[in-house]
């Protein structure tokens, strides 16, 4: 019986720490997003002047979570463990309670970008993983003896998430859950509705409405009601918009639809002089490959003007030339990095650059001859298995160490 119940303790330790686990990693893989979820939670909580640090808290609650579910998954320090967990749950599961109540117009952000849930859902789920965490914790006296092989996978994997959290706080995410990720088009391209949308027409007979496409219409016995446009099977609707206003207020979304674009987004123009050379340099290659380049900045044009009327004259000159504007959430949306780069090619968004990644002067040249679908398939498929990969070391370190 003692076996038994000793099993089913580390069963549910087990599942409390994948979810931990997955969801702190998540969370890490885009840290910039982790701190827009925390700021959330500041301002729901009426403390929005802790919001220069949420980026902080946002991934050190997110790697908290991490180490915790490791050290659920490996066993190792149950008691301290399993303690930290129940109250950490505790701790959410009343947050969200709160937010059913008062349902505030924003996401948990329990899984980053990825996994969105509702208020409801989101308390559900931390009941659940309450009584789990109650299951597995009590009686401490019997969670029986630590494996001491397991501090080794413990280590090699905290170690391996601390590598992880430097790489996503330098570079772009892995894997973009966001509505800006590659294939994503612009809702400015002249082509966007026809690749997603078709035509229906509604005919009715004997009172008996019917839906009809453009090549199978009914004979003249059924009567003509209406037309409808409606997303083709099999598509999801992934346009999106940029919002590109000029000093005036005028949109110009159409300027990134139009053959190949390179657009430097600035979503927090206080930044140091020499990354503003770092931009206006890249600006100048770009349109000196065969690029369109735009620099999209989130300020007035006011602010801007101010702010390049420090720089050296070479440098406001290239940026003044390039600028427009948009909105702050649309920006730090379209490219995690300031002063990161993205990639359209006829309004459809191809790949993304870190600040710390962009390419020069011959990788230019190349990705302007290169093919863009090509481009754009490599560049999600390399994302996509790092991340995987990872998942598997850690978890083969984890469960067979």
């Amino acid at each position: 019986m003692a076996y038994i119940l000793l099993r089913m303790k580390r069963f549910c330790g087990f599942i409390t720490g994948f979810v931990f686990f997955l969801s702190g990693i998540v969370k890490l893989l885009d840290p910039v997003g982790a701190g827009l979820v925390m700021d959330s939670y500041f301002d729901f909580l009426h403390i929005g002047f802790m919001g220069p640090t949420s980026k902080f808290f946002g991934v050190m609650f997110a790697l908290a979570e991490t180490v915790i579910g490791t050290g659920l998954i490996t066993g190792v320090w149950r008691k301290p463990m399993g303690l930290t967990a129940l109250i950490l749950q505790g701790f959410f599961t009343v947050l969200t309670l709160f937010l059913v109540i008062f349902n505030p117009e924003m996401d948990c952000g329990c899984f980053g970008e990825a996994i969105h849930l509702t208020h409801m859902q989101t308390f559900l789920k931390n009941i659940v993983l309450c009584i789990l965490l109650a299951t597995y914790y009590f009686p401490s006296s019997m969670l029986g003896r630590n494996r001491k092989r397991k501090y080794a996978s413990f280590g090699l994997v905290t170690v391996s998430v601390l590598a992880f959290t430097v790489y996503s706080l330098l570079y772009i995410p892995l894997i973009d859950f966001t509505a800006f990720k590659p294939a994503a088009v612009l809702a400015a391209g002249e082509n966007a509705e026809a690749d997603l949308y078709e035509a229906v027409f509604i005919y009715e007979k004997d009172g008996v409405k019917e839906s009809f496409t453009l090549g199978h219409l009914p004979d003249s016995t059924w009567t003509f009601v209406s037309t409808e446009t409606v997303l083709k099977e099999g598509h999801e609707d992934s346009s999106v918009n940029l919002s590109i206003r000029d000093a005036y207020g005028d949109y110009h979304d159409s300027m990134a639809v139009e053959g190949k674009v390179l657009i430097v987004s600035v979503y927090d123009i206080d930044r140091k002089k020499g990354r503003w050379a770092q931009t206006a340099r890249f600006l100048d290659n770009a349109e000196k490959a065969g690029f369109r380049p735009l620099l999209l900045v989130s300020s007035t044009a006011g602010q801007f003007a101010e702010m390049t009327a420090g720089l050296e004259p070479r440098t406001a000159a290239v940026l003044d030339r390039m600028v427009h504007y948009s909105d702050y959430k649309t920006l730090i949306t379209m490219n995690r990095s300031n002063g990161g780069a993205t990639f359209f090619c006829d309004g459809y968004l191809i790949r993304k650059y870190a600040r710390r990644a962009l390419p020069d002067m011959g990788e230019l040249s190349t990705l302007f001859q290169s093919d863009e679908t090509e481009e754009l398939i490599s560049r999600s498929t390399n994302g996509d298995l790092t991340f995987q990969g990872f998942l598997l070391y850690v978890f083969a370190v984890m469960l067979l160490l």
